[in-house]
This record gives structure tokens, C-alpha cells and sequence, in this order.
């Protein structure tokens, strides 16, 4: 075995949502892809046997990820458990037996925040911390303050280049689509600054609500559930110069550059919504001021990309499901045909999400004598074939150590720095109806010809 390669993989949480959704479909197809071998301990506090894991697991698969009997008899026969409470150092020395032989153990943590801590110091005193590999789920943190708390933690037990903070975003194929086709196509690099680019829209849509989880929304909110962390994450992967270096650390090197220059954000670069009916969703305060939709306006103080604005949007209840970039490029400096209606500037258009589209929005020319043209767009679009799943691929690459699809420590907190002046009440919360678009409020924040360009439920032109 590679002497890299991480030689187990414990995940705590082995009984709860995100094992019974993400993780177990993951592991099969771990199994099935890059023929995994190693132990595979689940370790929780529920009263379970490892036979009740394995039929967990079998149903898991079955539900989420499409059971293939072959290579679930395989992940089957590596799933070891322990059930045992996370501040009982029993728990831990049993997890030390079963490891066996393992010396460079993956501990991913698919519990809450709260319970990092304990389940450190736990594996560090059992001998299972040394040379090991740790991944911990977002959120990571709830502020500035937090996040800088939660690092300090982690860092008593586990070194930086042992932590692996996982955002599954990340690790979908239309995120890295952004970085391929940005570096791997020389058309766009010589346009890609403010002399040729007005703005950059960003937006994240969602038809439905906050489905059941009030009381989790309560907590976060739209700034913190998606914009500090995923839309952030694109906003970098836009505005990075190209990485320089093969090692791991190379594109994280570019992406926390970029968002240490990304101006802190004011209450006048942000507008809060909430949706009609939200405050009586279960466990939602009947006064409840948390947003279910954010619009923020932000600069990049580089070269670059100096006045240029990145307006970023998402909300839930909206018309359409999609997550879409519109780069909106200056016109020409002069009306060369005169047109009574001259159309919107050229535009990249890059949608991540449900499908995969790549358009260049153009003038071309009417039919007939007079020189009037229309706005297009050239598309091209990539077809959803055999694709990792995010969790597939980010387990897999934290297994070979390599931490370039993962939050860096002083990435994140650059990112709760951008927020960290608007959270929580900072700005008032606007009421908007279901299947709009958001409050009116927010087309006083963007100067942009046009305004918000929203995307359309099928990968056509906006």
C-alpha cells in the first residue's frame, strides 16, 4: 500500500442522517471505483450491533445510491462497529482493538460540532490521534470568533496538513468544471479582468422551503448556509489567477489569496428576505427575524478585478431550482450601427446546477437590409454521464491526503471576516411571496443593465 494512503476509515455518526444519505452510498461506490480494502469502523452511541449497521448500510444504498450486490457483499465484509458513548474512553479503546494493525487511520466526523472536542481528545488518548487523518462537516463555526475556536481545538490533537474540513460542494463535478474551464481554454484569460468584465452575478435558487428543518434554519440562515461557505467558494474558484505548482496546497494558495482581497461586507451591500409563511414553519419563532434570502454586493480589492462588483443572491421559495455565474462583459466603446435598442453586453454564462451549461451570449445580426441584430446565445452543454458523487470523490481524496478540494483554516477565516459585520440582525429582513424572486428591495443594490438576471427553469438563454 501506498505509504500516503490513509490504512483505515472510522466515521462517527454511523447511525445518523448524513451516513444513511451521503456516506454509505459513498463507500460502495469507493468499493466498486477504486476497489477499497481497508477496515471500515462506524462507531455511534444507539444501542446497535454490527449487524444492524450492515443492514443500515443495505438500505442506505438501496434508497440512495443503487445497491450493487457484488460490491456490497465487499463493503460488507470490511464494516466493523462500536457502540459506545464519545467521552467514555472505553468507547475509544475498543475502537483501538478493532483497528488492529492501522496506523494512518481516516476519522471522519459526521457529528455535531459539539462533540469534536471530546471525540479528540478520546482518539488522542487511545493512541489513535499519531499520524492519522481527521475530516470534520460544516458548518465551522457560526461567526468569526467560533471558527477561530473550532481551529484551536482541532490543532491540540491533529496538525493543519492532517485536517480535512469538508465541504461537499466542493466536491461536485459542475464546481470543478469552473476551475477546468477557466485555465484550460486560453479565450477567456485575456477578458478576464475589469478592463473587459462590468460584473459578476452569482446565484443560488431553490423552489422549496426550508422542508421540515425550522429549527436547524433558526440557526443559520441564507448568509450562513450558503453564501459564506458555498458561494464564497465559487466567487474564488471566478476570481483565482491560475494556481502555480502541482502540489496540494497550490489552488488553495490562490483561492484564500483572492478571499483575504474581497472587501468585508456593510449593511449597504446587503438585502435579507424572508418568505411569506415562514414563521409558521415547526420550529420557527412566530417572530422570527432569520432570512431565508440574502442579495450582497462585494469588491475584490486586486488588480484584477479593482470595482469590479460580484452580486450574489439565493433564496429559497423562488421560481426555479438552479445555480448559475453570469459574467457580464463591457460594451463596445462606441454604438458602431446606431440601434434603437442595442441589447444587453456579451455574457459568460456558466450554470452548475440541475444540468451542466456552458453559453457565450453575443449581438448577432436580423435577417434583412437594415443592420439590427438580436441577443443570442452559443451553448454547449454536457450531459450527466458516470459521475463521482461529492462525497465519493472527497473521501477518496482525503484517503490519498490530498487537501486540495478542502476548506484551509485560514480560507475559512477570511471567508467569516466577509460576513462577520452582517450577521445575525445587522440589516432589516424583508417579507417577499413564494415564487418570486425575492424582496423589491434588492434592485436598489445593483447597477447592472438588466438588473438581476434570473435564471430560466431549462438551460436556455435568461
Amino acid at each position: 500500500m501506498d505509504a500516503s494512503l490513509s490504512d483505515a476509515l472510522v466515521f462517527f455518526g454511523a447511525t445518523g442522517d448524513l451516513a444513511y444519505k451521503q456516506i454509505f452510498p459513498a463507500l460502495q461506490a469507493l468499493v466498486k471505483r477504486r476497489n477499497l480494502t481497508i477496515p471500515i469502523v462506524g462507531v455511534a452511541k444507539a444501542g446497535w450491533n454490527l449487524d444492524r449497521l450492515k443492514a443500515r448500510a443495505r438500505e442506505s444504498i438501496t434508497a440512495h445510491g443503487g445497491l450493487d450486490e457484488d460490491a456490497f457483499a465487499k463493503l460488507s465484509a470490511l464494516l466493523r462497529y462500536v457502540d459506545g458513548d464519545y467521552r467514555e474512553p472505553a468507547t475509544f479503546a475498543h475502537l483501538r482493538q478493532l483497528l488492529g494493525n492501522a496506523q494512518r487511520p481516516l476519522h471522519y466526523l459526521a457529528i455535531p460540532p459539539s462533540m469534536f472536542a471530546a471525540v479528540a481528545e478520546g482518539l488522542a488518548h487511545a493512541g489513535a490521534a499519531k499520524d492519522a487523518r481527521v475530516v470534520v462537516e460544516k458548518p465551522f463555526g457560526r461567526d468569526l470568533a467560533s471558527a477561530r475556536e473550532l481551529h484551536k481545538i482541532l490543532h491540540k490533537f491533529f496538525p493543519e496538513s492532517a485536517i480535512f474540513r469538508i465541504d461537499h460542494f466542493l466536491g461536485k463535478e459542475p464546481v470543478q468544471n469552473i476551475l477546468y474551464t477557466r485555465f484550460a481554454n486560453s479565450l477567456l484569460e485575456p477578458v478576464w479582468n475589469r478592463t473587459h468584465i462590468r460584473s459578476v452575478q452569482i446565484i443560488m435558487a431553490e423552489t422549496f422551503g426550508v422542508q421540515g428543518r425550522g429549527g436547524f434554519y433558526e440557526e443559520a440562515g441564507a448568509i450562513r448556509d450558503v453564501i459564506q461557505n458555498h458561494l464564497l467558494q465559487v466567487l474564488a474558484f471566478l476570481a483565482m489567477d491560475p494556481p502555480t505548482g502541482e502540489d496540494h496546497d497550490a489552488i488553495r494558495n490562490e483561492k484564500a489569496r483572492i478571499l483575504k482581497a474581497v472587501r468585508p461586507l456593510t449593511p449597504a451591500d446587503v438585502v435579507r428576505g424572508q418568505f411569506k409563511g415562514y414563521r409558521q414553519e415547526a420550529g420557527v419563532a412566530p417572530d422570527s427575524t432569520v432570512e431565508t434570502y440574502a442579495a450582497v454586493r462585494l469588491f475584490v480589492d486586486t488588480w484584477r478585478w479593482a470595482g469590479v462588483p460580484f452580486y450574489i443572491r439565493t433564496g429559497k421559495c423562488l421560481p426555479v431550482t438552479a445555480t448559475e455565474v453570469i459574467v457580464s462583459f463591457k460594451r463596445p466603446p462606441r454604438d458602431t450601427f446606431e440601434e434603437k435598442e442595442p441589447g444587453f453586453p456579451n455574457r459568460f454564462r456558466l450554470r452548475l446546477s440541475p444540468e451542466v451549461v456552458i453559453a457565450l451570449g453575443m449581438r448577432v445580426k436580423l435577417p434583412g437590409e437594415r443592420m439590427e441584430g438580436e441577443d443570442a446565445e452559443l451553448i454547449a452543454m454536457h450531459q450527466r454521464g458516470d459521475e463521482m458523487t461529492p462525497y465519493e470523490r472527497l473521501l477518496g481524496e482525503a484517503m490519498r491526503g490530498d487537501q486540495s478540494l478542502f476548506a484551509r483554516e485560514d480560507a475559512i477565516e477570511a471567508q467569516w471576516k466577509i460576513v462577520d459585520q452582517v450577521l445575525d440582525d445587522a440589516t432589516p429582513v424583508h417579507e417577499y411571496g413564494r415564487n418570486t424572486w425575492g424582496p423589491a428591495e434588492a434592485g436598489s443594490m445593483i447597477d447592472d443593465p438588466g438588473g438581476w438576471l434570473n435564471p430560466e427553469s431549462a438551460g436556455v438563454a435568461p
